[in-house]
């Protein structure tokens, strides 16, 4: 396997790669990661069974159009494949840091250049892609209201029933979030679209960002999923609204974007976020004045 790898990294940089040391990298819950060296060259490589080649694609895919924006650093793609028994994704390896406050002014100026560039008229993506490894629809839409109440919750809904949970009548669902954001108009912003704390870093030179599932949304989706597993220190938000302040209503939609989170979470892990998606849909939608 390891030849096979190194042999399309040669390929693909036009070196002479050989796999001399190669290291298990802990962190993540869905892939295999490890830093593999030689020759004085340093790569990231995700593994995963053979069969997610296609969400190694679509990481390659987002990445490539985060990075070029040139308004956010991302790891650069070197490669993506399969050997006979698993898919690989290389990435070039960042040597990361430990955090210091300024680097979270830095990383909210780089979101907010990114979420200000509205280049798209439309909500969506050209494919669909994962969060995690659940697939996320994007099929183009303009209204946003009808894009996340259907594509987002009514979705994750949808999956959740068919494997026997269910949380109440989904078209009832649907509807309620639509109607919360009937009136809400944003712009279309490219998107990280899974932004909390596992998945930014911090280089000697600059922050980056990581494993993302991008598709053009409301900017705020990326600022609500920030504060969900691990809020992103004061620093970050103060930056950020300096950079392109947040309307005070945004506190009213954070807790429904994030929502899609934790029913995926619920998707793929089951236990405790069944009965937070369970709260949370109660809050959200049966419980009058409550956001």
């Amino acid at each position: 396997m390891w030849q096979q790898i190194a042999a399309q990294i040669s390929l693909e940089l036009d070196i002479d790669f050989q796999v001399e040391r190669k290291i298990s990298l802990t962190g993540g819950s869905i892939n295999l990661a490890y830093k593999i060296s030689g020759g004085g060259h340093d790569f990231f490589v995700k593994l995963h069974h053979r069969e997610q080649l296609e969400q190694f694609e679509n990481e390659q895919l987002s990445l490539v159009c985060l990075a070029q924006t040139h308004c956010v650093r991302v790891p650069r793609v070197i490669c993506v494949g399969q050997t006979l028994d698993k898919a690989f994704l290389v990435l070039e390896y960042l040597p990361l840091q430990t955090e210091q406050p300024a680097n979270w002014a830095a990383l909210a100026k780089q979101l907010a250049r990114l979420h200000q560039l509205h280049e798209q008229a439309m909500f969506g993506f050209d494919w669909d892609n994962q969060l995690g490894l659940t697939t996320q629809p994007n099929q183009w839409q303009g209204n946003w209201s009808s894009f996340f109440s259907e594509q987002r919750l009514g979705w994750q809904l949808q999956l959740l029933l068919e494997q026997g949970f269910g949380f109440g009548n989904i078209d009832h669902i649907v509807e309620q979030a639509r109607q919360r954001l009937v009136h809400h108009k944003p712009k279309p912003s490219l998107l990280h679209g899974d932004l909390w704390r596992g998945n930014i870093g911090f280089t000697a030179e600059s922050p980056v960002i990581f494993d993302p599932a991008s598709y053009f949304g409301d900017r705020e989706a990326d600022i609500a999923c920030s504060s969900l597993y691990g809020t992103f220190p004061a620093e970050f938000y103060h930056h950020y609204q300096q950079y392109y302040p947040l309307t005070a209503d945004f506190e009213e939609r954070k807790a429904l974007y994030n929502l899609y989170h934790i029913l995926n979470h619920a998707n793929l892990f089951r236990g405790n976020y069944l009965i937070q998606a369970q709260e949370q849909i109660k809050l959200l939608f049966h419980l009058k004045g409550q956001a």
